[in-house]
């Protein structure tokens, strides 16, 4: 069994430009220490490295990672604290985690998004940093889900991973999203020993009804599935694929490639 890496590394959302001046010039980043979705990372205090993801504020910089620094210290303040000048503010007394970090430095080639997505935090590894092109290599979860990665890149089977999407109030993070002229998929990596638990399955079910509601056609695959049947759960992605008008060649185009499966479908 492959030994899970410490995620170290944390990708962070920089959504204006007040934020993006304090990271340059006084080198701190703040969390909410209330919010759900913080890091382990955060709350262990074991970070060592931040990069930040640019939203559409940031122009010609947008939906990429460019800066990064190595961090030096965790603490919790107030956030009247971290912004005196606002003193009147109504979270003014609201705990956060300071990230604070050496002075940031630019990547030579920016890690950037093919296609406009939202993250909120990413955790990863600085190996997976260092070698990320696009936003997707940076991405690792567990070494289940990376056999699987590389399995979908070796055969050219665009994915998305950890793609946010909203419905009914609800965030869900599917584990890789393709785009389909008919229907987009939710393929997800369940570890048998968690998702076979009674409360799970009963969540993962109706997970599935509510991303179906809204257009999504969705394919589970067990650590079984993935060990010692992957051939077939690829075959299975590739048909899936093709019944769904095939997979978006280009975001911008609507453009869609099919997959060789024995029939006559070819590249539109």
């Amino acid at each position: 069994m492959k030994q899970e890496m410490n995620r170290d590394f944390l990708i962070a959302l920089m959504n204006n430009k007040r934020d993006y001046k304090i990271a340059q010039e006084q080198r701190w980043y703040r969390i909410p220490v209330k919010t759900k979705q913080t890091p382990k990372c955060v709350t262990g205090k074991s970070l060592q490295h931040i990069a930040f993801y640019h939203t559409k504020e940031f122009g010609q910089d947008a939906h990429s990672i460019r800066w990064h620094g190595e961090v030096k210290n965790i603490s919790i303040v107030k956030r009247r604290e971290l912004i005196p000048e606002t003193p009147h503010d109504q979270k003014a007394e609201n705990d956060y985690y300071k990230i604070e970090f050496d002075e940031l430095q630019a990547l030579p080639e920016p890690i950037i998004s093919r296609r406009p997505r939202r993250i909120l935090f990413i955790p990863t590894t600085l190996a997976h940093f260092q070698r990320a092109r696009e936003i997707n290599e940076v991405f690792y979860e567990s070494p289940l889900e990376e056999d699987f990665w590389k399995v979908l890149r070796d055969e050219k089977i665009d994915a998305e991973r950890q793609y946010l999407f909203e419905a009914e109030r609800k965030k869900f993070c599917l584990d890789f999203a393709l785009f389909c002229k008919l229907r987009n998929i939710d393929v997800e990596c369940d570890g048998d020993k968690f998702h076979l638990e009674a409360n799970v399955v009963k969540r993962d079910k109706q997970r599935n009804n509510i991303l179906e509601s809204f257009g999504w056609s969705v394919l589970r695959f067990t650590t079984e599935d993935i060990q010692k049947r992957l051939s077939e759960a690829i075959k299975q992605i590739k048909k899936t694929v093709n019944q769904l008008g095939g997979l978006q060649e280009t975001i911008d185009q609507k453009v869609f490639r099919y997959f060789d499966d024995g029939s006559q479908l070819r590249l539109l």
